[in-house]
């Protein structure tokens, strides 16, 4: 079992910079592949990021890439957003698999991102 807990989420102007934590514990936490999805209001959970176990490959959805960065250290992830839009607006989740193209086990509660323009 693998507990997340995200943090680093608020309120920020179109252009800005927002830096989200997600930290995992629990039993081999630091053994997982990691993503970050989200959750705009009125939409369906969508992938936004995802980092290998051992941290070497990193995937992004193509409405990120190259604004949002994911990382790891051990047992936590990151997700460093730059040039934030007012469409990144969402909830966003932190998720981990035991395998890195397998399916997504775990779940943190979400931390909210809100970009005004």
């Amino acid at each position: 079992q693998v507990q997340l807990v995200e943090s680093g989420g608020g309120l920020v102007q179109a252009g800005g910079s927002l830096r989200l934590s997600c930290a995992a514990s629990g039993r081999t936490s630091s053994s997982y592949a990691m993503g970050w999805f989200r959750q705009a209001p009125g939409k369906e959970r969508e992938f936004a990021a995802s980092i290998s176990r051992g941290g070497g490959s990193t995937f992004y959805a193509g409405s990120v890439k190259g604004r949002f960065t994911i990382s790891r250290d051990n047992a936590k992830v990151y997700l460093q957003m730059n040039s934030l839009k007012p469409e990144d607006t969402a909830v966003y989740y932190c998720a981990a698999r035991y395998v890195d193209a397998g399916p997504w086990m775990y779940w943190g509660q979400g931390t909210q991102v809100t970009v005004s323009s």
